[in-house]
């Protein structure tokens, strides 16, 4: 079983986040039933896209505050995102937080997807390997 860390430009589109999350879930030779859960961050509370997304897929919706996203630890933190939200991490970190306590870095098969949508939107993608 897998679970998902979901990050995006305010506004993305609900095709962009399914393409996102499709390509990573291809990229990790994965299928969305093996998909435990999904997450985020607490700012993402309100994203339509993200919302509508996860209700679609049917798997249950997980938000972190930027705290406990900061204090784990990620192959690939940003500044930029720090900025932004509080934590260098969105989607890495939410995905290791949604697998599990103590989950290690190590569990990601998937870092930090980024793709583009056509209504010019990033979306960002990470999937850890759950822990039994």
């Amino acid at each position: 079983m897998f679970t998902i860390g979901l990050g995006c430009d305010r506004g993305a589109m609900l095709q962009t986040v399914r393409d996102a999350v499709h390509a990573a879930l291809r990229a990790a030779g994965a299928q969305p039933g093996q998909v435990a859960a999904a997450a985020s961050i607490t700012l993402k509370r309100d994203e339509e896209a993200l919302l509508a997304f996860a209700q679609e897929a049917g798997w249950p919706l997980h938000f972190y505050a930027p705290e406990e996203l900061a204090a784990v630890p990620v192959p690939n933190p940003s500044e930029t995102v720090r900025r932004y939200t509080g934590t260098p991490s969105v989607s890495e970190a939410a995905a290791l937080l949604a697998a599990g306590p103590g989950t290690p870095m190590t569990a990601l098969v998937v870092e930090k997807f980024k793709l583009r949508g056509v209504d010019n939107r990033n979306v960002t993608v990470s999937i850890a390997r759950k822990n039994p």
